[in-house]
């Protein structure tokens, strides 16, 4: 038996992929079968995961793909399956991650013309005029299997968009006829299919860039996420250390500049006050970042030189976008870093400027250090800055954290301080729901790490919890999940506060976002997978809390929840 169905895994299985992440429906019976029979032949076709939810399911494969750059799969129903991946696609996309989707479509013909033909009332209320169009804004790539004669093809295409920069999610579809179609088996010579090469900026404009950083007074990096790659970290700090150039994080994803570092000045999010060392910099070099700045609040001065390299640097899929940059470059980061580098080797550079420079931002990172410390002082109620500095004592080099903590997304960064490359992650998107599918999928791609993944209890709920932790137990992936509950959603009161600060919102009691009476966070993990619970609601009980929660995880294999009750919203 090869059918169109086992082509399909046989693809993925050439494509490098691991884990199938599926949520099963009527529209797939040859996938169901094609799996049965290449376990009972030894095809090796990827694992099937079962998971209840498709949020849950895209999540995990995100995270594998984080931690490992190695695109997975995730298996839905139809449209139906497909709505229900929600803002986890969004995330993929604004992440930046490689995942193939696959979703049955509902079967073309009605009365037995063809094998897989319909058979049950649903496939007529589950056909619609556009399925693939339900995610088209959020997928590179979008296609539907017409034929099992070039599934295999088709199938590289879309793995060979979704790992080429902006790498990103690719959404395939097939209908039960064509999935069951008998198949010629194709050979694939993988190496026809490669991901476009890094790109490089031009030897001119690699000089021209040194020159305007070594020739600055007031040199800036501003960046998000070029710590996606680990090797660019490295190629930063190089040329921020030669030049005495500062880095400032804009609502960074990954560790991109090591904040104990004295060329580091912190990072800004949503802020309503204009930042100091953006303001005063004369260069700034933005690099890998979506959005380096919210202009309405803090921008850098209208004589600043502003460039800017990225894969993507006119944001094609962002309708309103731009940051009157100078220069633009079409160029891989850790490229283009490497390449600075290269060109200052050739260059005389200003040794007192570049200690002048370096001395003016260390005395404000050690101000800004002093201030980062004594917040996290404790006192008579539990604060996020508490926890999160006893936290800090927790994470050793095995340790990968995730963070999807909102409103204390500041809170992390400040006092958790993740400084080794790959360490640390966040979605990469806006959408809530992440942390903990993305911890199942960071676990089965580093079977050895610690995971701990930290949410708001706003996101917890948004995870499916009983999904993530059902799963957790039966695919033996146990975190630590830790939530920063501080009773609400805290980002709409915000953001509603912004731009009505003495409206009527500020002086009502309540507005919609409290969650009240508050629901047993961490009970639903153990009621679902039997994780090890438990509140924590003093200062005195940090330590202690974080120290047996972190046994559990490593020596019983079970997850933990901590539910970290912080003041109010």
């Amino acid at each position: 038996m090869y059918t169109a169905g086992t082509a399909f895994l046989e693809a993925l299985k050439e494509a490098g992929v691991s884990y199938i992440f599926a949520n099963l429906g009527s529209d797939h019976p040859a996938i169901v079968e094609s799996v049965a029979e290449g376990v009972a032949n030894g095809r090796g076709f990827p694992t099937l995961l079962t998971c209840p939810n498709e949020m849950v399911a895209l999540s995990a494969a995100h995270g594998y793909a984080q931690v490992t750059g190695e695109a997975q799969a995730v298996i839905v129903h139809v449209e139906c399956g497909t709505q229900a991946l929600g803002g986890a696609v969004h995330n993929a996309l604004r992440g930046r991650v490689p995942v193939l989707i696959f979703a049955g479509a509902t079967p073309y013909t009605q009365e037995g013309e063809l094998k897989g033909t319909r058979n049950e009332w649903i496939q007529w209320i589950q056909d619609i005029a556009d399925q693939r169009g339900i995610v088209r804004n959020y997928v590179k790539f979008d296609y539907e299997f017409r034929t099992g004669r070039n599934i295999k093809q088709v199938t590289h295409r879309a793995m060979q968009l979704a790992k080429s920069d902006p790498q990103g999610p690719v959404y395939l579809v097939g209908a039960r006829e064509v999935m069951e179609e008998d198949a010629t088996p194709v050979a694939i010579d993988m190496a026809e299919w490669p991901a476009i090469a890094p790109l490089p900026l031009r030897d001119e404009d690699a000089k021209a860039l040194a020159q305007a950083l070594s020739q600055a007074k007031r040199p800036l990096v501003v960046t998000s996420y070029v710590g996606r790659n680990p090797q660019a970290v490295s190629e930063l700090t190089q040329l921020c250390h030669r030049l005495g150039i500062a880095v400032l994080e804009q609502s960074p994803t990954n560790v991109n500049f090591s904040p104990d570092d004295p060329l580091y000045m912190g990072h800004r999010w949503s802020e309503p006050h204009q930042e100091p060392v953006l303001a005063e910099a004369d260069v700034v070099l933005v690099i890998d970042s979506d959005a380096p700045w919210v202009p309405s609040a803090s921008k850098p001065n209208d004589k600043a030189a502003v460039f800017h390299i990225d894969v993507d640097p006119l944001k094609d899929d962002i309708p309103l976008w731009y940051i009157k940059a100078r220069r633009a470059f079409r160029a891989d980061g850790a490229t283009a870093l490497a390449q600075i580098n290269a060109a200052l080797d050739g260059m005389t550079v200003n040794a007192a400027a570049v200690e002048e420079r370096a001395k003016h931002y260390t005395a404000m990172h050690d101000k800004r250090a002093a201030e980062l410390t004594r917040r996290e002082q404790p006192g008579d109620v539990l604060t996020g800055e508490y926890f999160t500095a006893v936290l800090r004592k927790h994470v050793d080099a095995d340790t990968v954290v995730l963070s999807e903590t909102i409103t204390n997304y500041p809170t992390i960064a400040n006092h958790l301080r993740p400084s080794r490359p790959g360490s640390y992650f966040l979605s990469g998107g806006s959408s809530l729901g992440w942390n903990g599918g993305a911890a199942i999928g960071v676990k089965l791609a580093c079977p050895d790490k610690t995971v701990i993944a930290l949410c708001g209890d706003g996101s917890y709920m948004f995870t499916v919890p009983s999904s993530v932790h059902w799963m957790a137990r039966k695919y033996q992936t146990p975190f630590l999940q830790i939530v920063y509950n501080n009773g609400g959603w805290r980002s709409p009161k915000m953001s509603a506060l912004a731009v009505h600060p003495k409206g009527y919102a500020s002086r009502a009691n309540s507005i919609g976002v409290e969650f009240d009476p508050a629901p047993d966070h961490s009970a639903i993990a153990a009621a679902a997978g039997g994780a090890y619970a438990r509140k924590v609601e003093k200062p005195s009980e940090a330590e202690e809390a974080i120290a047996e929660a972190l046994r559990v995880v490593r020596e019983e294999k079970r997850c933990a929840v901590l539910d970290v009750r912080i003041p109010h919203l």
